[in-house]
């Protein structure tokens, strides 16, 4: 069996092995993110930005509820862990500000506040692996469009100030910028995407925004999430919200090779899920081990697909089943334990381990989110999401 056959199986046989307790208050859990622990054996954190605009903080292994941070004045847009202070967490909201608290602490007061410029209102962002720079992405605003950074050192040091901007791009997307990503290990490559259908790639270290995009890519439609991939991460991916896939080679740029590696205009119709279908993408996984891009898709009714990425084309690995009972909205994939957190609309935080047998005396409860929920939740791109089938 090679390596990727062998990590394809271990997907397949992943199995719930632990299950949060819903919060009195249901909501979708809209995005996910994992500590990297400090020491080997020190406690990992969970951080799940929800629907009633809040961030919910877990303990990794057992799930367990630490704490809550509520109140804010707009919708929360990600949520990411800074790479080296393990305890500190950021989110952006979309009146203008991107926050980061410390999860030690259970003060409401977000230990930095990053804010951008008066109109600004962010729907993406990222912090880049050094955690020296944070990057948000805005909405259209009249005919602007703007990623905005700033200098992310000192967060720990300088309780609740205020931290203005370092600058801006503002020529490279002409609509509301959905995704952000910097390189995992190199700092200063960072890809946006956006409305537009563009996934540009920018060197932030070059003097000026002219300069610093490397690559402009075109995923002919509107791009709802990307990524980096491959050897050295030298690869870029992203989906759209009519469920495109395109993977690009940034390796080719300066060749006569084509950069495009793959694009599937319409994922639901090239897998065959069995019985099962498949209604939507969430995101992709690259496997370091096997050194294979995986996607994550699903089905209204809580099924899990993993999904193989070659040239070739994409196949089926597996479904994971008996979790969700909604659409599925969030994951996070964890190398170290190879294990996979995953959250819906079914307001269920579920961790997923190879082979694991689930730790409950309870019975799944069907959770299903009232429909007053729903319809609070803002779902970005109405009108492309109205055109699924």
């Amino acid at each position: 069996m090679t390596a990727v056959e062998k990590v394809e199986e271990q997907l397949a046989g992943l199995r719930i092995a632990r299950r949060c307790v819903p919060s009195e208050e249901p909501a979708y859990l809209l995005d996910i993110d994992t500590s990297t622990a400090a020491q080997p054996g020190s406690s990992r954190f969970v951080a799940v930005s929800c629907s009633n605009k809040s961030i919910r903080v877990y303990d990794r292994e057992t799930l367990h509820f630490l704490r809550e941070y509520s109140g804010h004045p707009g919708i929360l847009s990600g949520v990411r862990f800074a790479h080296v202070c393990d305890s500190v967490v950021f989110s952006a909201c979309s009146e203008g500000t991107v926050k980061c608290w410390d999860v030690r602490s259970a003060a409401q007061k977000p230990v930095q506040v990053f804010s951008g410029y008066p109109s600004n209102v962010f729907i993406s962002f990222d912090v880049s692996c050094s955690d020296l720079i944070v990057c948000a992405g805005t909405e259209k605003v009249d005919k602007d469009t703007f990623l905005v950074f700033w200098d992310a050192r000192g967060i720990t040091d300088c309780a609740s100030t205020t931290k203005e901007p370092l600058g801006v791009y503002s020529e490279s997307h002409n609509d509301d910028i959905t995704k952000i990503c910097f390189h995992p290990i190199q700092p200063n490559l960072v890809v946006s995407g956006s409305t537009d259908g563009l996934v540009n790639v920018f060197d932030i270290n070059k003097d000026n925004e002219d300069d610093a995009l490397i690559s402009t890519c075109n995923s002919d439609s509107s791009v709802s999430s990307l990524g980096w991939s491959g050897e050295d991460y030298k690869q870029v991916y992203c989906m759209t919200h009519d469920e495109g896939f395109c993977w690009w080679d940034m390796a080719q740029l300066d060749t006569e090779e084509p950069i495009t590696l793959l694009h599937v205009l319409d994922v639901r119709e090239s897998v065959c899920a069995e019985n099962h279908g498949l209604h939507y993408l969430v995101g992709g996984l690259y496997h370091e081990k096997a050194g294979k891009l995986f996607l994550i898709g699903g089905t209204s009714t809580g099924n899990i697909h993993l999904i193989s990425c070659s040239t070739d084309g994409l196949s089926l690995v597996g479904t994971l089943c008996g979790g969700h009972s909604a659409t599925v909205r969030s994951f996070c994939w964890s190398p170290t334990d190879e294990s996979l957190l995953t959250g819906g609309e079914d307001a269920q935080l579920l961790l997923w381990k190879p082979g694991a047998v689930e730790r409950s005396l309870t019975k799944k409860a069907s959770l299903k989110v009232s429909s007053s929920v729903q319809k609070r939740v803002r779902v970005h791109n109405t009108s492309l999401k109205s055109r699924k089938k």
